[in-house]
């Protein structure tokens, strides 16, 4: 395979995009083995190369798990994202909460009516209320952003 240069920036861009692989030694499909173009440790087309291997080359799961370096668990997710989203399926998600969990929409109601009422409370004793009202430990930060998230949404207009 023709590696890139040493000093190339692709390995630290993969990781920084969550889209490295990190088995790429475990990658043994010769289109990733003499090609410029094909990058082993690019976890985005390793998983659409797959995809167009079970596809058009009739691969099965296992094969295509064992060539691509993948796990089968990965294929089947893989398949199931790209067909419900397309290549933007393929891309890492966001890991972690996506959205405040204790802030729920009666909290968050709550905390409207609250700052509303009372515009000079900070977050830290909204926080308070919200721990006598619903017995319920919410972080300031999360108050904070959980009361702009909603403030940007009820502004935006198109530009």
């Amino acid at each position: 395979m023709a590696d890139n240069p040493p000093n190339s920036a692709k390995p630290e861009n993969l990781q920084a995009s969550g889209t490295f692989n990190p088995r790429h030694a475990h990658v043994h499909h010769p289109l990733f083995q003499s090609s410029e173009f094909f990058d082993p440790r690019d976890l985005v087309q390793l998983k659409y190369e797959s995809l167009r291997a079970l596809r058009h080359d009739q691969y099965s799961i296992s094969r295509a798990a064992a060539e691509f370096g993948l796990s089968r668990p990965t294929i089947y997710q893989a398949q199931e994202n790209f067909q419900s989203r397309g290549l933007e399926g393929l891309l890492p998600g966001k890991r972690g909460p996506k959205s405040p969990h204790k802030v729920t929409p009666e909290v968050l109601q709550h905390l409207q009516e609250v700052s509303a009422a009372e515009p000079a409370l900070n977050a830290h004793q909204l926080a308070a209320r919200v721990r006598r009202r619903f017995k319920l430990k919410v972080h300031p930060r999360t108050i904070q952003k959980a009361l702009n998230s909603k403030a940007k949404r009820g502004r935006q207009t198109p530009a």
